[in-house]
C-alpha cells in the first residue's frame, strides 16, 4: 500500500511537463525579444558574473536542479557504484568517441561542405582566422564538455534511474576538470589554449555541488522531523513545478543575453546547427545501442545515452567567450548549441520513452515513476503477483 501511495503521489507528468516543448519555444522567443527590446538590461544582467559564470543563470540552474536532487533516493546511488556498466559507457562515449566524431563532423560540414557560405574572417588575439575555423572551434568546445547539469532533468523526465545519473554526472564533472584543457588544446591544435580552470570548477560547484548538498541535507532533515509521507504528499506537491519553471526562466535569460548574435546571423545559425544536430543524434544512438548490447535495464540505459548525447553548454559558452571573445564565431557556435539542445534533448527523451520496451525494466529505480509501469504494477498487485515487475 505504501508503494502504491508513493507512485500515485508522483506518478504522472504535470501540466508543465506534458507541454514542455511548447514552453521551451515560447521562452526562446521571449528571451530573444527581451534581449532586442531591452539590450541594456540584458547586458547588465549578463555582466553579473564570477569567473565568467553568469550568476543569474547559476541561480536559476540551482532552483532547476534542487527539486531533482531532493527526490533522489541516494541508496540507489550507492547501488549504482556497484554496477559500473552505465558509468563506463558514458566515460567511453564522452571522452574516447564523442570529441573525435565532433571534430570529423564539424570539419566535414563547416570546413568543407558549407565553407562557400561561411566566407569572411575575424581577428582573434591579434590573429586573422576564417569564420568557419572559429565556428569549428566553438563546436569542439561543445563536444568536449559533457553535460553535468541539465542532463539530470532529461534523465528524470525519461523515467530514468537518478541514482545512476547522479553518479555519471559526478564522474564526468571530475574527469572534465582534468581532461577538458589538454583535450581541447590537442583538438584545436593550439599549444597556447588557456582553459579557465576557475570557470569549470565554479560551474561544477554551482550546477552540481550546491543543489546536491542542499538536496541531501534537506531530504535527511525532512525525513527525520516530518516523515516520508509528509515529504511525498505535501513537500513534493509544492516543489514539483519549481524545476520546470527554473528551466524556462534559464532559457529566457540565456536567449536574452545572446539573442543579438542569433538574430544577426540566421543563415550561419542554420548551418552550424546541422553538424551539432547530427553529432547529438549519432552519439545518442551509439550509446543507446551499446546499452542494449550490454543488457542494461531501461532505467539505466536512457540516462546513460542522454548523458552521452548532451553537452555542458554553460562551460562551453564561458570558455569560448574567455578565449575568443563574446562576439566571436566560436561563441556564436556554442550559443547555437543552446538553441538546439533543449528541443533536441526533449525529442530524445520522448524517443526513449517510446522505445522503453526494447529493454528489461526496473521501474522501482525511477525518481519519476513511469505511469505505464504503475498501471502494470497495480494489475499485478490485484492478481496477487505484485512482488516485482
Amino acid at each position: 500500500m505504501e508503494a502504491q501511495q508513493r507512485t500515485k503521489a508522483s506518478g504522472g507528468l504535470s501540466f508543465f511537463e506534458r507541454y514542455l516543448t511548447v514552453w521551451v519555444f515560447l521562452c526562446i522567443g521571449l528571451g530573444i525579444g527581451l534581449g532586442r527590446l531591452f539590450p541594456g538590461v540584458a547586458a547588465a544582467l549578463d555582466a553579473i558574473s564570477i569567473y565568467q559564470v553568469s550568476m543569474p543563470i547559476a541561480i536559476c540552474l540551482f532552483f532547476m536542479m534542487y527539486p531533482i536532487m531532493v527526490k533522489i533516493d541516494f541508496t540507489q546511488a550507492l547501488r549504482a557504484v556497484r554496477t559500473p556498466k552505465p558509468v563506463m559507457l558514458t566515460l567511453v562515449m564522452n571522452w574516447l568517441i564523442k570529441p573525435f566524431t565532433m571534430v570529423v563532423i564539424a570539419q566535414f560540414f563547416l570546413g568543407w561542405l558549407f565553407r562557400p557560405f561561411l566566407g569572411g574572417t575575424e581577428i582573434i588575439r591579434g590573429v586573422e582566422v576564417s569564420v568557419a575555423s572559429s565556428y569549428i572551434a566553438g563546436t569542439i568546445l561543445l563536444g568536449i564538455a559533457p553535460c553535468t547539469a541539465m542532463v539530470l532533468m532529461w534523465g528524470y523526465l525519461s523515467h530514468g534511474n537518478q541514482g545512476h545519473t547522479l553518479v555519471m554526472v559526478a564522474v564526468n564533472s571530475l574527469t572534465m576538470l582534468f581532461l577538458y584543457a589538454p583535450l581541447g588544446r590537442w583538438l584545436l591544435a593550439a599549444n597556447d589554449l588557456i582553459v579557465p580552470w576557475e570557470t569549470i570548477a565554479l560551474s561544477v560547484l554551482i550546477y552540481v555541488g550546491l543543489p546536491l548538498a542542499a538536496g541531501i541535507s534537506s531530504r535527511y532533515w525532512i525525513f527525520k522531523h516530518r516523515g516520508r509521507e509528509w515529504f511525498e504528499q505535501r513537500f513534493l506537491q509544492y516543489l514539483n513545478p519549481i524545476a520546470i519553471s527554473a528551466l524556462l526562466v534559464t532559457l529566457v535569460l540565456l536567449f536574452a543575453f545572446k539573442g543579438e548574435l542569433i538574430v544577426n546571423n540566421p543563415l550561419h545559425i542554420l548551418l552550424i546547427a546541422v553538424p551539432l544536430f547530427l553529432q547529438t543524434n549519432l552519439i545518442f544512438l551509439l550509446s543507446y545501442a551499446a546499452a542494449l548490447k550490454l543488457d542494461l535495464p531501461y532505467e539505466d540505459a536512457a540516462p546513460a545515452a542522454l548523458v552521452g548525447a548532451s553537452n555542458h553548454f554553460e562551460v562551453a559558452i564561458a570558455t569560448a567567450v574567455v578565449l575568443f571573445g563574446l562576439n566571436s564565431g566560436a561563441a556564436l557556435a556554442t550559443v547555437v548549441g543552446v538553441l538546439i539542445e533543449v528541443p533536441l534533448m526533449l525529442m530524445l527523451v520522448e524517443f526513449c520513452k517510446r522505445t522503453a520496451m526494447w529493454f528489461r525494466r526496473e521501474p522501482e529505480k525511477a525518481s519519476l515513476p513511469d505511469p505505464r509501469c504503475i498501471a502494470a504494477y497495480h494489475e499485478l498487485s490485484q492478481d496477487g503477483n505484485g512482488d516485482g515487475f
